[in-house]
């Protein structure tokens, strides 16, 4: 099981208050990740404001292109793996991802996994694209055949609907062969993409009974479009961590914080199939061995990484203190009593 950090790359006015994390401060907690034995950081990616956002704030949310967030903080971590949960595909053109993408896989030595999907926020590709009529789901579909393609051929041509390149000479290709590309989200389509194109499934807020069996449907999507899924398929779920010294305790917790109130706001569309009152079996919600019980649960549905941790406070102190805390109160023993290493 690896456990990695949700960072402030667009999380002010969503998953925290805005202010919350100045540039240094967001580097901060990414180096204090490592520090403290997460192995890795997950950084999301938006590049407007949301209308409930600038509805409920009067100040604006800073949104840092993950990109330049994770290549600044390579420089400053040695193990740390670097993760995008997710790129949304609308705000680049594919030929630019592929680039960026295996730029900071060169630069940080092999460090990058590419997480993906549609977003959640539809408004947003409506800003980028306006009038236009784009099909997320199809454009996706495209996205991930053509970063294959970009990522492996020496020239690489393209002609889909969403996707139009040719003769395209992309190098370096990335570090790592295979590049890891997650797809991420809950719908039915992200599993279809992870099954036919990807190395890994990043859903959120699932109990692992559901994981479990999203993972089965991966598995048999794969088998009847004649795809074996790589040896490692990494299934990388997003929680929130409420901390408490009872399950009560840390549900008042969570329910007084920003992140409680994002969770709300997804109800209509990344989370809009699950029970919102439901937090405890879909998050990790308690004292330390509530939530080692349950990291164990869900390794036992077949989670490999516990991706985007976000924990329910207000200030990056706050969330320096949480992290120390978890660190020495779950990963610490849970490595312990499974054996493993850092990293593995």
């Amino acid at each position: 099981m690896r456990f990695g950090l949700g960072v402030p790359t667009g999380t002010e006015g969503l998953m925290y208050p805005i202010p919350f994390a100045d540039p240094e401060q967001a580097v901060r907690l990414a180096v204090e990740a490592e520090r403290l034995g997460f192995d890795g950081v997950w950084g999301n990616d938006h590049v407007t404001t949301q209308k409930y956002v600038r509805a409920e704030f009067d100040t604006p949310p800073r949104y840092y292109d993950p990109y330049l967030y994770l290549a600044y903080v390579a420089a400053e971590t040695t193990t740390l793996r670097l993760a995008t949960a997710i790129t949304v595909f609308a705000f680049r053109n594919p030929v630019v991802l592929a680039k960026q993408a295996a730029t900071l896989d060169q630069l940080s030595g092999g460090r990058f996994i590419l997480g993906v999907g549609i977003g959640a926020y539809r408004e947003e590709a409506e800003a980028m694209w306006p009038g236009m009529d784009i099909h997320r789901g199809k454009q996706a579909d495209e996205y991930l055949q053509a970063l294959g393609l970009l990522f492996t051929e020496r020239n690489a041509s393209f002609d889909g609907r969403y996707v139009k390149f040719t003769d395209v000479e992309s190098y370096p290709k990335p570090r790592q062969t295979p590049l890891p590309i997650l797809s991420g989200g809950n719908a039915p389509g992200s599993r279809e993409r992870a099954a036919k194109y990807g190395h890994g499934w990043i859903p959120a807020v699932l109990t692992p009974d559901e994981i479990r069996a999203g993972l089965a449907e991966i598995r048999e999507i794969a088998e009847v479009n004649g795809r074996e899924l790589p040896a490692f398929f990494d299934v990388a779920p997003q929680f929130s961590v409420a901390v408490g010294t009872s399950t009560a305790d840390a549900l008042d917790n969570f329910e007084r914080s920003q992140l409680f109130q994002h969770m709300r706001s997804l109800s209509k569309s990344t989370l809009k199939d699950q029970n919102q009152d439901d937090w405890i079996r879909r998050n990790l919600v308690g004292n330390g061995e509530q939530m080692l019980e349950q990291v164990r649960a869900y390794a036992d549905a077949g989670v490999t990484t516990m991706s985007g941790l976000l924990f329910a406070c207000n200030t990056v102190e706050e969330a320096l203190d949480q992290m120390a805390w978890f660190a020495e109160n779950v990963i610490a023993p849970y490595r312990r009593e499974t054996g493993e290493e850092v990293g593995e």
